[in-house]
């Protein structure tokens, strides 16, 4: 297992201390928010490195106490009674601070773009993708994330054949990154006289929002086609008599936006635009660093199978790491913390057995 770096916990604590002083020395109130922001991502780390560091000091006691000859037999087994527990939070407060201090990734923070998409299964994949963003949309709520939807296209039957919005808050990407790939369904259609059980499915992509520094588009690189919008897309395009088309032209993505204002189209469009690009170049960068290793949940591959809902069973499996929940109905109505930290324990596991790896 990989030593806990003591130079960087030095580091820590002496700059969770300057800010400390500097928030209480009375700074402006935009400087504040800035110092504000840094203390708290650094309050659980700096917390944990004092805790440690106490334990510590209460090992080395006991053992001068059990090593002191002079000390009574009865307060010697009681110090080594109480030597087995400091050892005990010892490595837990290792194994938390070996977690916190584990290389960070930079889009954590961001917020995202989710895009779901009706893959096979006619009406019903657009139901479920329908109801996909349903859970999504419960779920941000109990977050208190913010979700706006920036496009949508409604199926025949109702849902969503395809529909992309903006989710943004505290540590949205970090929670939702695993949540890209093909979800399947597997359940009764409300149109199924027969009541047998159909399959289908919807693709589910989570890109980071990406700023103008973290992608540069180059005029040049991008065509710009004003269309007149039909109906066929659903009751969100009827609203609007033009749509815009953006081309990247070095990579072929193609973005369509058709909502009522023409400004607010190009805008919207550019914003998907860059978090693809964004998101491509990630997925690149990532596949280079794992060329020998694979330390994502799964391969990241928007086309791979990742969850299958099954609804007579009340069951939802999650394949990349063998989990099975009998809560359904619950995780449709947003309940995926269980899911979601049982992904992020799966991945930082890899991350730690990479790290002790490399030591």
């Amino acid at each position: 297992m990989t030593e806990l770096p003591r130079d960087r916990m030095d580091q820590v604590l002496k700059r969770f201390e300057l800010l400390e002083a500097q928030m209480a020395a009375g700074p402006s109130p935009e400087e504040y928010v800035r110092l504000a922001s840094e203390y708290a991502d650094l309050q659980e780390l700096a917390d944990s490195i004092r805790a440690l560091r106490k334990a510590e000091g209460e090992l080395a006691d006991l053992d001068a106490m059990i090593a002191d000859r002079t000390t009574e037999r009865e307060m010697r087994e009681l110090a080594q009674a109480d030597r087995e527990e400091v050892l005990a939070r010892l490595e837990e407060l290792r194994q938390k601070l070996r977690l916190l201090m584990m290389p960070k990734d930079a889009a954590d923070d961001k917020n995202v773009i989710l895009e779901i998409r009706a893959g096979t299964g006619g009406d019903e994949a657009a139901l479920f993708a329908g109801d996909l963003f349903r859970m999504y949309e419960r779920y941000a709520a109990e977050k208190g994330w913010r979700v706006e939807v920036m496009s949508a296209s409604e199926g025949e039957a109702g849902g969503y054949k395809e529909i992309i919005a903006a989710v943004s808050g505290r540590g949205v990407f970090a929670r939702l990154k695993f949540e890209s790939g093909v979800h399947r369904v597997q359940r009764v259609p409300v149109t199924e006289a027969q009541g047998r059980i159909h399959t289908s499915a919807a693709t589910v992509a989570v890109l980071p929002e990406a700023e103008e520094i973290d992608v540069e588009i180059r005029p040049e690189d991008v065509r710009i086609d004003t269309m007149r919008a039909s109906g066929a897309g659903g009751q969100h395009v009827n609203t609007t008599d033009s749509a815009v088309r953006v081309t990247h032209i070095p990579t072929g993505i193609v973005v369509v936006q058709a909502e009522k204002s023409q400004h607010q189209n190009r805008a919207r469009a550019m914003q998907i635009l860059r978090a693809r690009l964004f998101d491509a170049q990630r997925m690149k960068a990532a596949d280079e660093r794992s060329a020998a290793r694979r330390l994502q949940v799964g391969t990241g591959d928007r086309s791979e199978r990742i969850r299958t809902y099954n609804f007579p069973q009340g069951r939802v499996t999650d394949h990349r790491i063998n989990l099975t929940l009998y809560k359904l109905d619950r995780v449709m109505e947003g309940e995926l913390d269980e899911v979601i930290d049982a992904l992020i324990a799966d991945h930082q596991s890899k991350l730690l057995a990479e790290m002790g790896s490399d030591g």
